[in-house]
C-alpha cells in the first residue's frame, strides 16, 4: 500500500443521548493516530432536543430541521477551529455522522439526518458523511462504527481488553491478541434511564446516579427485562435507541425505576461478556456519558468482576472519543480503507464507505 501522509480531519458526533454535538480534531493517516487536537462540545437547547426527540422512528424528516441540524454542526466546526491554531484550509475532511433517528438493520434501514453538501458549503471543507449505508447494503448491521478507531488507540495497551461506550445505546469492542476484534451493541446505555427520569421527575437524566442511589432494584422487573431475546442473539448485532420501553416499570417509584434500569444496563453488559466474548477480559475502558454515573460504574464492577475504569485512566478523552472516531473514519474513507469488518457489523467482507462532498462543488 502506498504511503499516505497524515492529515488533519475534524470529526463530528451527535449521539443518541441527544445532548449536543461533539467535535474533535485528529491528525491521522487512517491507520495510525499521529496527534490529537482540540475538542469541543456544543450543547443542544432543550427546544432543539425536543425537536430531535419527535423525529425518533421516522424515515423522512422535514428539510427544515435537517438544515437546522446541519447549521448547528457548521457552527460547531467554526467554533472548534476558532479555538485552535488550524484554519479550514488545513483540514482534509470533516467526518459528519449526522444524527440517527431510526436504526432497523433487520429491515435494511438506518436513517441519519444531516446534509453533507450543505455542511461542505457552510464550512468550506470537504465532507465525508453517510458512513452506514454501504455496510448495510452489503448485509452488515451498519453499526457500531468506532471499533477500528478503538483498535488504533489501544495499540500499546495490554490485551485482551474491552472498550465500552455507554451512550444512549451501549456498545462494546472486544480487542484480543493479533488485532482480533468483536463489536456489537450490548443493550440500553443511558437512553432508557434518561427517558424514565424525564417522564417521572423534573430532571432530564439521573445526574451522578443520585436517583438510583436512593432506590431499590426490583428483581422481578429486572429479570423480566433480561428475558428479551436480543440478549441471546449472536453478535455482531445492533439496536435502535427505542428498542426497549419503560412500560414494564409502571407502578415503580422514580427511585426504584432508576435503580432497576441502571442495574439493567450493567447486567446486559455482563451477559454480553459471558455469552459472546471469545475470551474474558480483565480491563474495561468506559467511554460515553454513563461513565459519569457512579452507581452504574459500581454495578458494572460488581457484575463484571473486573477492572472497570473511565477511558481517562489511560489518557483518553471520553467526551470526544466518538467524534475522534469519525475524523479517523473520514480519512479511512478518503483512502478507501475498510470502515467495518465481518466481526464488527457482520458484513460479508471488509467494507469501505462514506459519501464524499467536496467543498469546491458546494
Amino acid at each position: 500500500m502506498e504511503d499516505f501522509e497524515a492529515v488533519w480531519a475534524l470529526g463530528l458526533m451527535s449521539g443518541t443521548s441527544m445532548d449536543g454535538i461533539d467535535a474533535a480534531l485528529v491528525c491521522t493517516d487512517g491507520e495510525r493516530v499521529e496527534t490529537l487536537g482540540p475538542t469541543a462540545t456544543r450543547p443542544y437547547t432543550p427546544a432543539f432536543r425536543e425537536k430531535l426527540r419527535r423525529l425518533l422512528g421516522k424515515k423522512k424528516p422535514a428539510p427544515k430541521i435537517v438544515r437546522e441540524l446541519t447549521e448547528l454542526h457548521a457552527e460547531a466546526v467554526k467554533g472548534l477551529l476558532a479555538d485552535s491554531a488550524l484554519k479550514a484550509a488545513d483540514i482534509a475532511a470533516i467526518g459528519f455522522h449526522g444524527h440517527t433517528i431510526l436504526h432497523e438493520p433487520e429491515r435494511r434501514c438506518t436513517v441519519q439526518i444531516g446534509d453533507g453538501a450543505l455542511l461542505a458549503k457552510l464550512t468550506g471543507i470537504d465532507v465525508v458523511s453517510d458512513f452506514r449505508s454501504a455496510d448495510l447494503a452489503a448485509g452488515g448491521e451498519g453499526a457500531p462504527l468506532a471499533p477500528l478507531y478503538h483498535l488504533a488507540r489501544t495499540a500499546e495497551l495490554e490485551r485482551p481488553l474491552a472498550v465500552l461506550n455507554l451512550g444512549g445505546v451501549a456498545n462494546v469492542t472486544w480487542i484480543g491478541e493479533g488485532n482480533a476484534l468483536l463489536a456489537f451493541d450490548t443493550g440500553p446505555g443511558n437512553a432508557l434511564l434518561d427517558d424514565w427520569v424525564a417522564a417521572t421527575t423534573d430532571a432530564a437524566y439521573d445526574r451522578g446516579g443520585q436517583l438510583a442511589r436512593q432506590g431499590k432494584v426490583n428483581e422481578t422487573v429486572l429479570n423480566d427485562l433480561l428475558e428479551n431475546p436480543y440478549f441471546w442473539q449472536r453478535p455482531p448485532k445492533s439496536l435502535d435507541r427505542n428498542a426497549f420501553a419503560t412500560d414494564r416499570l409502571e407502578g415503580l417509584s422514580p427511585e426504584d425505576g432508576a435503580a432497576t434500569l441502571t442495574a439493567f444496563t450493567a447486567a446486559t453488559v455482563a451477559l454480553a461478556a459471558e455469552r459472546h466474548f471469545p475470551s474474558p477480559v480483565e480491563r474495561w475502558l468506559v467511554t460515553g456519558g454513563g461513565r459519569r454515573n457512579p452507581v452504574l460504574m459500581a454495578d458494572l464492577r460488581h457484575d463484571l468482576n473486573a477492572e472497570v475504569v473511565p477511558v481517562e485512566f489511560v489518557g483518553w478523552n471520553g467526551d470526544s472519543l466518538e467524534a475522534e472516531a469519525f475524523a479517523y473514519l473520514a480519512v479511512r474513507s478518503l483512502r478507501r480503507l475498510p470502515l467495518t469488518l465481518p466481526a464488527t457489523t457482520g458484513v460479508q467482507m471488509p467494507m469501505s464507505g462514506g459519501v464524499f462532498y467536496p467543498a469546491s462543488a458546494s
